[in-house]
């Protein structure tokens, strides 16, 4: 999800038709839906493919599932010898399913460090990887880690990580149970989706957590917008305010002026999202709902590098106060067993015949 969400950040939401000289770049083995999977299955007839197999086990169901028809795919078109030039697997360093076949096939292969979790690991060769094929400069992204790494180990009070990490959990313990993170382009939507792994799968645990939402504005102003404003007082908002677009638009008069809008003549687009942007703040405010503002400067390699390392720290400072371990994930586990044991699979037939009674 973070290489996905980095790839539409920095380069766009229509990355498969705006680049140029670089592959087109889908992402499957996220899902179990037979639909998507054909879907890409014909994107690819005719065409030539590469596969890069993300996966530190080699048998987590998605990927896995996703793997085994890609590596069919490609072995039937390129041959045995040719599959070895176009699958990539990024997996354990030693063991595991996909690296013992890695091995074998000699297949080149990328590591996953052993003590990053999957939704920390966007700064690995997880996520790199694939942002380095999108023609993302990933050196650029690693010196914005950096210098995050550098400026939030300061104190408290010049610390906008541990600031950020002890407000949500004031407010939290004032009943604010949602957090909504709010961007204002459409580039940001993945960030946001990954932002909810991050947060989601790292403090909802024990029965605590902040439930982390999300919403694209001012799309979802026309229909979050009445709730936000005048619903339930369970949430608060932390909005990123880009500070320059990567690109802008110049609104022009309309001598018909239908629309009422050549008030806005000479005026830039961006001017007229940040409006919104802060009109939304005052009244969102005004009508009971907290904001937190998150400031950044750019759309850069160097700004997503800060970014995502500032994200992670907070979560993991965030989970310690919350009194959860950040880094586990043992609810997961729950829904996997249940599907393996009704799916059919050797050593589940007790638990299968017990879940089908429930059903």
């Amino acid at each position: 999800m973070g290489a996905r969400a980095a790839i539409e950040l920095l380069k766009s939401p229509f990355y498969n038709s705006l680049k140029k000289g670089a592959p087109d770049i889908y992402f499957a083995g996220n899902n179990i839906s037979p639909t998507y999977l054909n879907e890409i299955v014909s994107i690819c007839e005719g065409r030539d493919f590469s596969v890069n197999v993300i996966s530190k086990s080699g048998t987590t169901t998605e990927p896995a599932l996703a793997f085994r028809v890609f590596r069919e795919l490609i072995i039937k078109k390129y041959g045995i010898n040719g599959a070895k030039e176009r699958i990539f697997c990024t997996t354990d360093k030693a063991r595991g399913t996909l690296k013992e076949l890695a091995g074998k096939e000699e297949y080149e292969t990328f590591v996953v460090p052993d003590d990053v979790g999957g939704r920390y690991s966007v700064l690995t060769a997880v996520g790199l990887l694939p942002i380095a094929v999108a023609g993302c400069d990933i050196d650029k992204i690693m010196e914005g880690a950096r210098l995050a790494q550098n400026a939030l180990n300061a104190d408290f009070e010049n610390n906008d990580c541990y600031k950020y990490a002890a407000i949500r959990n004031i407010l939290y313990s004032k009943g604010k149970l949602i957090e909504l993170l709010v961007s204002y382009d459409p580039c940001f939507t993945m960030m946001s989706e990954w932002f909810k792994q991050l947060f989601g799968e790292s403090e909802g645990k024990q029965n605590k957590g902040i439930f982390p939402a999300s919403v694209t504005f001012s799309t979802d102003l026309h229909s979050m917008g009445q709730f936000i404003q005048q619903g339930s007082r369970i949430m608060f908002e932390t909005v990123i305010d880009i500070k320059k677009p990567k690109s802008d638009f110049d609104l022009e008069n309309d001598p018909s002026n239908l629309d009422g809008l050549n008030f806005l003549t000479g005026q830039k687009m961006s001017v007229v999202n940040r409006k919104a942007l802060e009109g939304t703040v005052i009244a969102h405010t005004q009508g009971g709902v907290p904001n937190i503002i998150l400031e950044l400067e750019d759309l850069s390699e160097k700004s997503f590098g800060y970014m995502v390392y500032f994200f992670e720290k907070v979560c993991a400072v965030s989970g310690y106060m919350l009194g959860v371990n950040p880094f586990d994930q043992p609810g997961v586990e729950d829904y996997k067993n249940n599907m393996f044991a009704l799916l059919g699979k050797p050593g589940y037939e007790d638990k299968k015949a017990e879940l089908e009674a429930k059903l």
